[in-house]
């Protein structure tokens, strides 16, 4: 099953870079490049669209469509399309040598589920204007994809890797939290994305010059409403956008530490320093890209590497985590 498991790491490369030209897309405004899908006005490409592209940019010149953020949009979309594909093929080869291979067609079913639902909140984020409870979940639901690929890649690729790995049921739990505190982080990280609150806050470690500025939590976290807006229609204020930028900032600290404890645990256990010194090195990178995001005013480059950042770490910690539940 060489031809499957090599499906399985394509698809987890591709889905990497998905991921980050989601970020690409989103960070560069051009989420409603083409505000119609699966197509682009209807067509395949925005080269076939262009006599609609002209339309609007004639009468918007300054709104969301133009020909540079259509490309990008539907760049986003070929791949995904071409992600989609691979994980039907990775399914349907699954189901067919189900005896070959390691833990059946289980998780490569629910990997096709998710896609499924993934094309579903991609089509959404568009009708839907952006809303940003919509294009959070779009984010961790590509977040969520990465990872059950890993998952499937490390189970596949174990069939036949028999590295050395103490036996540490101890560690369970903690890697499990390590795990759980790294998703809720990108969920709030994609939450300051989402609601463009990411320079809220443009001095470090300080915000608007205190530990706690003036915040406003009770519409910053009200999910279903519009983007820049609170859920009766007015506009976000500077105060709710403070409120979503600092609660990421206080849980990085939480997870920084924890991370941090975490590795020195790892670095202790026989054939474990590896993937302990693997996510120091992503904590530390997220920390740098972080912190230059606020200094810089979010840099293009530096955010959306930013995001991949976060996929490679919540990676690290999927991949701990199937290490310590191995038998």
């Amino acid at each position: 099953m060489t031809f499957y498991r090599n499906l399985v790491l394509a698809a987890l490369v591709l889905t990497l870079g998905v991921v980050s030209l989601g970020a690409y897309v989103r960070l560069s405004d051009a989420g409603l490049g083409c505000p119609d899908w699966p197509g682009c006005y209807g067509r395949a490409t925005p080269h076939h669209a262009a006599e609609s592209i002209n339309a609007e940019l004639a009468v918007r010149p300054d709104g969301p469509v133009s020909h540079a953020k259509a490309w990008k949009e539907m760049v986003h979309r070929y791949f995904a399309g071409a992600l989609g594909l691979l994980i039907l093929a990775i399914a349907v080869l699954s189901w067919r040598n189900r005896r070959e291979t390691s833990g059946g067609p289980g998780l490569p079913l629910l990997l096709l589920g998710l896609i499924v639902f993934q094309a579903l909140l991609g089509m959404w984020t568009v009708t839907q204007l952006l809303k940003p409870l919509i294009v959070s979940a779009h984010l961790l639901g590509g977040m969520a994809t990465l990872s059950l690929l890993v998952w499937l890649w490390l189970r596949e690729r174990s069939q036949y890797n028999h590295a050395y790995y103490a036996r540490v049921d101890h560690l369970r739990g903690a890697a499990l939290l390590g795990l759980i505190l790294v998703a809720i982080q990108i969920a709030l990280g994609g939450w300051v994305s989402t609601n463009y609150a990411a320079l809220a806050c443009t001095d470090f470690p300080l915000c608007q010059g205190a530990w706690v500025p003036a915040m406003d939590f009770e519409h910053a976290f009200t999910l279903h409403r519009e983007l820049g807006e609170t859920a009766s229609g007015e506009l976000l204020s500077m105060t709710s956008l403070t409120a979503i930028h600092w609660v990421h900032r206080v849980m990085a600290l939480i997870v920084t530490v924890y991370l941090g404890w975490l590795a020195l645990r790892l670095f202790r256990t026989p054939g474990y320093a590896g993937i302990g010194l693997a996510i120091c090195a992503l904590l530390a990178l997220q920390i740098s890209l972080g912190i230059g995001n606020v200094l810089l005013s979010l840099p293009l480059a530096l955010a959306v590497a930013h995001n991949a950042g976060a996929a490679l770490l919540l990676s690290s910690l999927v991949a701990l985590n199937y290490q310590v539940r191995r038998r």
